[in-house]
Parts: structure tokens; C-alpha cells; sequence
């Protein structure tokens, strides 16, 4: 029987330790030896606090009270122990046992357990939370998970889903979740339709992998109406801000001749007074350039700059479109009036180009508003106050239209406080090759191509065209020339200029190079070959001081260094 018991004993899955009621160790089980690392035969027979230094079971003897399901660290394990009283046939108590098994996995698992718990807390709110729609499935197609977004946009709710096919929510299009489960691969921008609705959406889905092995599917989706929407106020929102801004600064005008430099100066200052200004030069000389410049220069910069074409408006047109007009003006004029240019720009600028073309009604009008700042719509009776900057242009000779009589000579003074000239490209030759750069950047950007420069004989013979189509023409010509060069070619080249009817880039120049040069001298030098004689010596004088250094030289002759790399060929001076 004692045999037995043992064996019973030994073959349990809690570790038994017992002793009398004198502290001595009556039972120590195979478990108990695994557990605590000591030898039954060693521990039998002993005093249990000499073999176990923390045993509590000679509390429970002196408390006559068991102990139990208590947590105790034992060593590098963690054991849940009852510490329990041993009785006689007749109650009497006669010792105590402690029970107790390892729980060390238990309590990483239950710790385990626990995170994962926490992460399909947190995942569940990230889904909850999520603006976009989402939906999972399993392996076999399955759905097993949708968030709130997903019913808000399809109309179907877990009922509907979960559980179901991936095809169940699908009112036309294929299933990207099956997909994705076919191919292993992720299929992006899917239009579908899904619901009873039939919500127009754009999905994007993904494959699970865990562990190198494929556990379903995860799909995002998104409205198109909503995509759409935005896009739509998008467009809007660039509309108003191209209203609102000047698109060109004072440093997209380039050049270096002194009649440029001298306009430019005189803009920037105009820009820091609330003065009116006339730019007045030829067709393609850049004044709407100017106008953008001087009002990004000003304090009105953050309101609207308006351009208006006067000469592209008939007379009522112009008329209302300026100042406006009230509902019942005229026939076709809209409910509730219109707000007019002038009340649009209040605060910032109104560009007013080809001034010269306005009649004499609306000159009068527009002398009003010069004079008392306030414009009274078309149809109206009410004067409005208006706060606006004006900038005018024109390439027409305005005195000489005063002396016609087609422009009033006081509306002339209240708009030529500040007049700036902008000289056409025939009067800044030596700009050319700047400006041809700049167009070649430009251009770039909208052909897609990568022109790196312009050669010395393109330059040239550029230099040699009257340009009646100024600045303007000039990036038509260098556009052409773009157009004319290979893909892989980086240099316009004189072969790459076109030809322009009775005034062509490319001339014969053949007899010009042939020519005996010693013809070109007669007694009088001309006064460009001492304009350039001269540049060269100042050039060399100064790439002398600086020990050709073209950065310093560049600097002190105060050009830029692509402008003297420019001159230096021009000149043949060695690098």
C-alpha cells in the first residue's frame, strides 16, 4: 500500500512537500526534487527550514490556518503554492503540506496573452478611428473584419458582411480581395461599385503574409464622389489664388543693360509708394511682368492683383466689367448685380493694360475713381469706396493721343505720376544671351527637355535680328530652335535657329566670314568695335588683378560669372 502511495505521488503534477507536527520532512515527491534541485533522500528526515531556507509551513503549524494559492518566487521559477494542515482520524492536528507547481509559463503566456489583447485593442480603434473605409479577409475569401467607415460609405453593416464571400458587398466590378489572394499581390485604384446604393469607389488592396504564408487580404476604399468634390474645389481654390497673386517677382526679370537696370530700379521704387504708374514700351517688352514685380514688391502683395485687357472689351463690356453693375442694369444682367474689377482688387492691385484703347465715357468714369476713390456700378446711384492700386500700360504714344484728343489729358496726369520706360531688345542687344537662358529654362520645364546652353555663332547671329516682336519673339525663336535639336543635343547651335521670312535669324553668312578682313577697316573704326576693344582690355585688366579667378572677376566687374564665361569666349580670352 505504501508502494502505491508513492508511486501515486510521484506521478502527480504538483510538487508535495509534508511534515509532522516536530518540522521534520515526512514527504518530498520527484516534482518537489525537480522544482527546489534538492535530493528527496537528502531532504527526508530533516528539519524543513535547514533544507528549505523560506518555507512558510511552520507558520501554518503555529497558526493552525492553511495558506492558500499563494504566488512565490523560487528562484529563476515562479510557483503558486496551498499550504495546508494535516489531521488525524480524530482531527487532531499532526503536520502540514505545501502543493505547489511551476507557473512560469503560464505567466509568460498569460503575459503574452495580455499584449495581444492590447493590440487588438489599439487595432480596433486605429480601425474605428479611420477616416477611410477598410475591409479584411481571411484566406479563403472570407470577410471577417469592417470598420465603421466601410458602412458609412457602402451602406452595409457586419450583418451584411461578416462572414460572407468577399463578392457579398460587390454591385459591379470584380473583387480585388480575391485577387490579391490569386495573384499574392497588391491591386491599386480598382473603381468598383458596392452596396445597394452602388457607391462609386476607388479601392486599394493589400496582402496579409505572416510568416511567409498568406492569411487573407486587407482593402482601403474611397469615395470617388468625395475625390472628385475635392479635386473640383482644388481647381477653385488655384483659380483664386492665381487671382490673388502676382505670379512674377523682380527677379524673373533678367538682363544687365543699363536702360533694363534703370526700369527695374525705377519699378522697385515705385512699388514702395502707393502711387499710380504707366509702364510704357512696345508690344513684348514684359510690362505685364513689371506690373506682377511692383505689386509682389508692395504692401498689397497678399491681396488680389487683376488683370484686365481693355482692348480685348467692347464699351459696355469694359465698362461694367470695371465698375461693376445692379440688378436690371441691362438686358442678360445678372440677379443680385455683379461686383466689378475695381471692388474685386479693393486693397490690391487692378492692371489695366493697353489703357490707351478706353473711350472717352469710360475716362471720365475711371478719372473719378482716381480722384475721389470710389466707383458707383453700372445702373447704380450709390458711390462705393474702393482702395486699389493702379497700374497702366501701353505701347501707344499718349501725347500724342492727347494732342488728337482721344485721351484726356487730366486722366493722363492722375496716371503718369510714375512713368516707366521699358526698352524693346533692340536697345539691349548685349542682353540677348541672358535672356536666351532664361527662356531655355523656361522652356525646359514646359517641353520636357534638358538644354544646357547656346553657342558663341547662335548668340550672334541672334544679335543681328531687329526683334519688332521684342522679348516675346525671342522665346518663340528659342522655342523653334528647341524644336529643331535632337533629343540627346544639350546646345542650341546656329543650324538649330529658324528662319523668319524677310528678317531670318539664319542668313548666308558665308561671304561675311569669307570677306578679307582687312576691308572692315577703313580710316574711322566704328564706334562698336572701340565699345568692345575697350570691354576686352577692362575684362583682361581685371582677370589679372583677381589671378583669373572668375568668380572675384565676375564680381568686380558686377556681372554675373555665366555672362563673363559669355564675354570671355566672345572675346577669345583663354580660360
Amino acid at each position: 500500500m505504501k508502494r502505491e502511495l508513492e508511486v501515486i505521488l510521484n506521478s502527480t503534477n504538483d510538487a508535495i512537500i509534508a511534515i509532522d507536527k516536530d518540522e521534520t520532512i515526512t514527504l518530498f515527491n520527484k516534482l518537489a526534487e525537480h522544482l527546489t534541485g534538492i535530493n528527496s533522500q537528502y531532504a527526508l528526515g530533516k528539519p524543513v527550514k535547514k533544507v528549505i531556507l523560506n518555507t512558510r509551513l511552520p507558520n501554518v503549524l503555529e497558526n493552525e490556518e492553511p495558506e492558500l494559492n499563494r504566488d512565490q518566487d523560487l528562484g529563476n521559477l515562479k510557483i503558486i503554492t496551498s499550504r495546508i494542515l494535516i489531521r488525524d482520524g480524530m482531527g487532531k492536528i499532526i503536520g502540514a503540506a505545501a502543493i505547489f507547481r511551476d507557473i512560469t509559463g503560464t505567466v509568460r503566456l498569460n503575459s503574452k496573452i495580455a499584449r495581444l489583447k492590447e493590440i487588438q485593442s489599439m487595432l480596433e480603434a486605429v480601425l474605428h478611428a479611420a477616416q477611410d473605409a477598410i475591409s479584411v479577409v481571411d484566406q479563403n475569401g472570407i470577410n471577417v473584419i469592417i470598420n465603421p467607415a466601410y458602412t458609412r460609405l457602402t451602406g452595409l453593416g457586419e450583418s451584411d458582411i461578416i462572414g460572407k464571400i468577399a463578392t457579398a458587398d460587390i454591385a459591379e466590378g470584380e473583387s480585388i480581395h480575391l485577387k490579391v489572394l490569386e495573384t499574392k499581390k497588391s491591386v491599386r485604384n480598382a473603381r468598383l461599385k458596392l452596396g445597394p446604393k452602388k457607391k462609386e469607389v476607388l479601392a486599394t488592396a493589400s496582402p496579409i503574409i505572416v510568416d511567409e504564408e498568406l492569411r487573407g487580404s486587407v482593402a482601403v476604399l474611397h469615395d470617388v464622389t468625395e475625390i472628385m468634390n475635392l479635386t473640383n474645389e482644388l481647381k477653385v481654390a488655384k483659380q483664386i489664388i492665381r487671382k490673388l497673386e502676382g505670379k512674377y517677382t523682380f527677379d524673373d526679370i533678367v538682363g544687365e543693360n543699363s536702360l533694363i537696370v534703370e526700369a527695374v530700379e525705377k519699378a522697385k521704387k515705385a512699388a514702395k509708394v502707393p502711387a499710380n504708374v504707366v509702364l510704357r514700351g512696345e508690344s513684348g517688352t514684359g510690362k505685364e511682368l513689371f506690373a506682377h514685380a511692383i505689386h509682389n514688391a508692395s504692401d498689397r502683395k497678399f491681396n488680389q492683383f487683376i488683370r484686365v485687357n481693355c482692348a480685348a472689351l467692347n464699351e459696355n463690356l469694359l465698362e461694367s466689367e470695371l465698375f461693376g453693375y445692379e440688378e436690371g442694369a441691362f438686358t442678360g444682367a445678372k440677379k443680385g448685380g455683379k461686383k466689378g474689377f475695381f471692388e474685386q482688387a479693393c486693397g490690391g492691385t487692378l492692371f489695366l493694360d493697353e489703357i490707351g484703347e478706353i473711350n472717352q465715357n469710360t475716362q471720365v468714369k475711371l478719372l473719378r475713381v482716381l480722384q475721389e476713390k470710389e466707383i458707383v456700378r453700372v445702373g447704380g446711384t450709390d458711390a462705393i469706396d474702393v482702395d486699389v492700386r493702379l497700374i497702366a500700360a501701353t505701347n501707344m504714344d499718349l501725347e500724342k493721343a492727347m494732342e488728337q484728343g482721344t485721351f484726356r489729358e487730366d486722366l493722363y496726369y492722375r496716371l503718369n505720376v510714375m512713368p516707366i520706360e521699358i526698352p524693346p531688345l533692340r536697345y539691349r542687344i548685349d542682353d540677348i544671351y541672358v535672356l536666351a537662358l532664361n527662356c531655355i529654362k523656361k522652356l525646359n520645364v514646359e517641353y520636357g527637355r534638358n538644354i544646357e546652353d547656346i553657342s558663341f555663332d547662335a548668340v550672334e547671329a541672334l544679335k543681328e535680328h531687329d526683334w519688332p516682336g521684342n522679348v516675346r519673339e525671342l522665346e518663340n525663336v528659342i522655342g523653334r530652335a528647341i524644336i529643331n535639336m535632337r533629343v540627346q543635343e544639350k546646345i542650341i547651335l546656329y543650324r538649330h535657329l529658324p528662319t523668319m521670312g524677310d528678317t531670318d535669324i539664319i542668313k548666308d553668312r558665308t561671304k561675311e566670314f569669307s570677306t578679307d578682313k582687312s576691308k572692315d577697316f577703313e580710316d574711322t573704326t566704328s564706334l562698336q568695335n572701340v565699345v568692345e576693344d575697350t570691354e576686352k582690355e577692362h575684362i583682361l585688366r581685371v582677370l589679372d588683378k583677381y589671378n583669373h579667378n572668375k568668380t572675384e572677376t565676375a564680381k568686380a566687374l558686377d556681372i554675373s560669372i555665366r555672362s563673363l564665361y559669355y564675354k570671355m569666349e566672345k572675346y577669345k580670352i583663354k580660360k
